[in-house]
């Protein structure tokens, strides 16, 4: 027997699994707030539902684990959940506009490093039924409100994918060319203008007008362009996102994202400062694929959070404490295991995460795992704190301790 995860997949443990919670808890919140509501769909589909023309694409398609049940009916874990999402909408009455959010495992067999497994969660939130960039408005101002209680300083760029294929229509490149094209564009900023151009040329594509296009504003390139489109919108949402308060997003005609698969919008978070170079977020308007599956013009707008990046973005910052248990206290009994039970219970029911040692370990054994689990606080007692109805609570952090009554336990531990 091999105690080894499947190659991909990974264990979480406490220490993982409480930012993984403390992310998503304030997630929900905020999606709360903008009136998302949860929605849960099967780890597993019919394989023809995630295998449609309109569904992943060819790439996803070679990653998806295929299996097959007892009815010999072919089945595939979902590989997003952007499918089974427009599979609900299809095949359901939604009163529309109908907004979502999910926070879920997916699977693809793909190639193994650093960061990227075979089984992952994704965090979606998507709005179908609304054809206006306001759509994209309030998703960008949800995102920002998040990143603000998160205690993140996060930049958001926007993008336009008419926008891209006008500039690239415009440089005269054929539609054959198009997508590499746009994706050398696209690290701009990693390798600048002449990189670009290097890398275009090297592709056969004569780089100079589209790298000279890409650099203008969106008011040069709407007296430049014949298709205004893509232009237009980016304007408008902007304007939008004024009225609205945000203030941490701004247009860069470079990004690019998912070009066969968005049909507007497109947009990514970074942290402005920090180790993390990672994006935390990223989505856009995909106005085709659900259409196809509902066979009736079905708008939609998404956003995808990094649940793990964002984890380690918070604990970088200082803004999740490093701990490893959900306990606040935990009770050492010194001789006194019965009257201990009676005051674990009365704690818990007073609300208090309390947990107590059941095997009646030394001090120094007990302190010393209280300290490996970061628990906070230790609560020592013996006769003589049953005699005095005042307990001995050791902070650990601080290495202190005091002499306190139980309802001073809840005050200070709760």
């Amino acid at each position: 027997m091999q105690l080894e995860n499947p190659r991909g997949t990974r264990d979480l443990l406490p220490a993982q699994a409480l930012v993984r919670e403390e992310v998503v808890t304030l997630l929900k919140r905020i999606f709360a707030r903008y009136g998302y509501n949860p929605l849960e769909t099967p780890a597993l589909e019919y394989e023809d539902v995630l295998a449609s023309k309109f569904a992943g694409g060819e790439e996803i398609l070679k990653e998806m684990y295929r299996l097959t049940d007892q009815g010999k009916r072919k089945l595939g874990l979902r590989y997003d959940l952007t499918v089974p999402f427009a599979r609900v909408i299809a095949s359901n009455q939604m009163k529309l506009p109908f907004k979502r959010y999910q926070i879920a495992p997916v699977w693809r067999d793909g190639p193994i490093k650093l960061g990227r497994y075979r089984q992952f969660t994704q965090c979606d939130v998507d709005v179908v039924g609304i054809k206006s960039v306001l759509a994209e408005a309030e998703i960008l101002a949800m995102a920002s409100a998040f990143f603000e209680e998160a205690g993140l300083d996060v930049g958001i760029t926007v993008n336009n994918v008419k926008l891209l294929k006008a500039i690239i229509n415009e440089a005269g490149i054929s539609e054959e060319k198009a997508a590499t094209a746009i994706l050398s564009l696209d690290k701009l900023k990693k390798i600048g203008k002449e990189g670009v151009k290097k890398e275009l040329k090297d592709k056969g594509i004569k780089g100079e007008k589209v790298v000279q296009l890409i650099s203008l504003s969106l008011p040069q390139l709407k007296k430049t362009l014949k298709e205004k489109e893509g232009i237009e919108e980016l304007q408008e949402l902007m304007k939008a996102l004024k009225q609205s308060g945000v203030k941490n997003v701004k247009v860069d005609v470079s990004l690019a994202r998912g070009l066969a698969y968005y049909t507007g919008t497109i947009y990514e978070g970074y942290l402005k400062k920090g180790n993390i170079t990672s994006s935390l977020c990223g989505g856009g308007r995909y106005d085709d694929m659900i259409s196809k599956f509902a066979k009736r013009d079905m708008p939609a707008v998404g956003i995808s959070f990094g649940l793990d990046v964002i984890g380690d973005a918070m604990q970088d910052a200082g803004k999740i404490a490093q701990t490893g248990s959900v306990v606040n206290v935990y009770i050492i009994p010194i001789g006194t295991m019965k009257e201990c039970l009676s005051l674990l219970a009365e704690l818990r029911k007073k609300g208090v995460n309390a947990d107590m040692d059941y095997n009646e370990k030394s001090i120094s054994k007990n302190l010393d795992y209280v300290s490996k689990q970061n628990i906070p606080y230790a609560l020592i007692i013996g006769e003589n704190e049953l005699k005095e109805k005042k307990y001995t609570l050791k902070d650990m952090q601080k290495g202190k301790e005091k002499k306190v009554a139980l309802s001073s336990v809840v005050r200070l531990v709760g």
